[in-house]
């Protein structure tokens, strides 16, 4: 019997998957340790107060970049996820009982590390009677009430769509909402089971309608076409949602999904003056950019292609700055290298 590292029965899809051996990555996929001032300050106090990022423990390539920008992602909820996405590297199985004094700490570690920006993700808790969202909104609450002056965003699941779930969570006022569509109809139910393509966009429309800046990930190299890939953007504009990443799909191990290809970095710059076109407030595009990749400056471009001033409280945030992961500096570091 093949088990996995968790010492579980290998499912069949995951036994399948793992008939093709881990592809090797083309030259593009690479990141430079850029060690800054900012990100070593943070790097000991983390290290000091024995603080939990998904930064360091997901072994994140831009970790050095948004440190530097003192922003940081955590992940709340667990390390076991109800659901199972052929693409995502958390383990599937029985959550751990829930730890109502999670959003203090977490709110905790924001304010020790001083973050400018903050990104709140996690499990799926389908376990629960609520779904996990009084947790994901508590945290929220709890950043905001220990930290005014940084921004957070709150990267959700759908919890089934149910919308005394999602105004629980939107009540709690992020300056982004957050729900990741991932892929394109086809290929939708064979990668996110437990979740549907028309659910997730109904989630993005709720947020917009509440009056959220709204955000949503695309996913590429999972057997998806570049025009089923636009369609998927416009449908996600259309649902109301502002902020845009995209992002290449990197295999965590054997018996997660294969990959279908390598994107180059010329079709991401494509779909990013696509998504521009289309009307995204914030565009990012890249082969290593990840859905709270510079997020703080994502969130300002927004509010500035609204109209709206960044609160006082947030001015210290910018639109400005490169992004190192976005294709265009991907293309422009190839180059010279060549």
């Amino acid at each position: 019997m093949t088990v996995t590292p968790e010492g579980r029965k290998l499912l069949r899809i995951e036994a399948r998957n793992a008939e093709t051996p881990i592809e090797r990555k083309p030259s593009w996929i690479r990141t430079r340790a850029t060690m800054g001032p900012e990100y070593k300050e943070l790097k000991g106090l983390v290290r000091g107060g024995g603080l939990h990022t998904v930064c360091e423990e997901a072994g994140c390539p831009n970790i050095y970049e948004c440190w530097e920008d003192r922003e940081a992602t955590f992940l709340i909820g667990g390390e076991q996820c109800t659901r199972r996405c052929d693409f995502c590297q958390i383990d599937t199985g029985k959550p751990s009982a829930l730890d109502r004094d999670e959003p203090r700490r977490v709110a905790e570690s924001v304010r020790e590390m001083g973050l400018r920006y903050s990104t709140i993700t996690g499990v799926a808790r389908d376990d629960l009677d609520d779904g996990g969202a009084w947790l994901y909104a508590e945290t929220v609450r709890k950043i905001h009430e220990l930290n005014p002056n940084t921004g957070v965003e709150n990267l959700i699941p759908d919890f089934n769509g149910d919308p005394d779930q999602l105004a629980e969570v939107f009540e709690s006022r992020p300056e982004v909402l957050a729900h990741n569509l991932e892929t394109v109809p086809r290929i939708f139910k064979r990668i996110r089971p437990a979740f549907r393509f028309e659910r997730s966009l109904d989630v993005i429309r709720a947020a917009r309608d509440f009056g959220l800046v709204t955000k949503s990930n695309l996913i590429l190299g999972m057997g998806e076409t570049t025009e089923e890939i636009v369609d998927a953007m416009r449908d996600l504009h259309s649902a109301g949602c502002d902020i845009l990443t995209i992002t290449q799909y990197l295999r965590p191990t054997p018996r997660h999904h294969p990959i279908d290809r390598w994107v180059k970095p010329e079709e991401f710059v494509e779909l990013s003056d696509k998504a521009r076109e289309i009307g995204f407030a914030g565009v990012m595009a890249g082969p290593l950019v990840r859905s709270s990749y510079r997020a703080g400056r994502l969130y300002v471009q927004a509010l500035e292609h609204r109209g709206q001033e960044v609160p006082e409280h947030l001015r210290q945030l910018t639109s400005e700055g490169s992004a190192s992961q976005e294709a265009s500096s991907v293309l422009a570091r190839e180059a010279a290298r060549a």
